[in-house]
């Protein structure tokens, strides 16, 4: 296939570029190795051990493996196959076992940054772990930049649109994942009856429903009926990496809780399995909203 020249947010990928994806768990590297084959840049996959869990899918495309605690040589890797553009998708569960940690002379330099972004949380994490590839050369960018088609349209995308009340719900669901995005705690929050009642820790977006669903369960929000699941980018956050995503098991999880909707950043979040996602939710009688992003989608 021709290669062309693909275009996001000001953002040109050369005719000549390679196009590297670090691999963790879930289907965004699946979409975004097909989005980038689509467009005639066939990527080098690059899987992340016990984390890629779509490995038939992936290992169609050049391939390699590395475990977390061989950090230290990402970028010879990278450089030894070419790579000049890198994507980070894919969910990693698990910090490195320092003990285990291969000592290379590419880790003792960035050891200082990477023990003062730990300190930081995630997010100062992904923003040094960025900062140092593009200072050896490699240009990170987002999977919403490559594929544009992953990133959340604004407004109604669903047959079903919120209620009044539902508007209320997503108010201050988004508020209160603002206020625990600005902590780097989490990117979501549930709100009922006009108020946040749960919101998002290390367990991730399912540990969060499946908290709300047990409280329904147990009669601790007996009476209140409907709800909202909101999830949005931190204040400020690195957006080449780890931007929130919604997909079909996100659709059920919300449904089993109970919830009437879903509302997301138009731009600044992703929609995984966007057909299959969307007609689920049809199908569920759901709503998924794509709100107006507070900051730029591609700041």
């Amino acid at each position: 296939m021709m290669k062309t020249e693909t275009a996001a947010a000001g953002l040109l990928l050369p005719p000549d570029a390679k196009v590297g994806i670090i691999a963790g768990g879930g289907s965004l590297p699946v979409e975004v190795a097909q989005g980038l084959a689509a467009h005639g840049y066939p990527p080098f996959v690059l899987l992340m051990e016990g984390e890629a869990d779509r490995q038939q899918d992936l290992r169609r495309y050049e391939h390699g493996s590395l475990a977390l605690e061989q950090i230290g040589s990402l970028v010879p890797t990278l450089k030894r196959h070419g790579i000049t553009h890198l994507v980070l998708a894919g969910e990693i569960k698990r910090r490195p076992q320092l003990a285990k940690i291969r000592p290379s002379l590419g880790l003792l330099s960035i050891v200082p940054s990477v023990i003062m972004a730990l300190a930081r949380g995630d997010d100062g994490l992904l923003k040094v772990v960025t900062r140092g590839l593009e200072k050896r050369g490699i240009k990170v960018i987002g999977a919403h930049e490559v594929v544009p088609e992953l990133a959340a349209g604004e407004g109604t995308l669903t047959s079903t649109g919120p209620q009044q009340s539902d508007w209320r719900d997503i108010e201050a669901a988004r508020q209160a994942a603002k206020a625990i995005g600005a902590l780097d705690i989490g990117q979501a929050a549930i709100a009922i009856g006009g108020r946040a009642i749960a919101l998002e820790g290390i367990e991730g977006t399912s540990g969060l429903l499946e908290r709300t669903r047990e409280l329904r369960s147990h009669g601790r929000i007996a009476g209140k009926t409907r709800g909202v699941l909101v999830k949005c980018a931190k204040p400020g956050q690195e957006l080449r990496a780890d931007l929130p995503s919604i997909g079909p098991q996100t659709v059920e999880a919300a449904h089993a809780a109970g919830l009437a909707g879903i509302a997301v950043e138009a731009g600044r979040s992703l929609i995984l399995e966007g057909p299959a996602t969307l007609s689920r939710a049809n199908e569920l009688g759901l709503f998924i909203v794509g709100l107006p992003a507070a900051e730029p989608a591609h700041g």
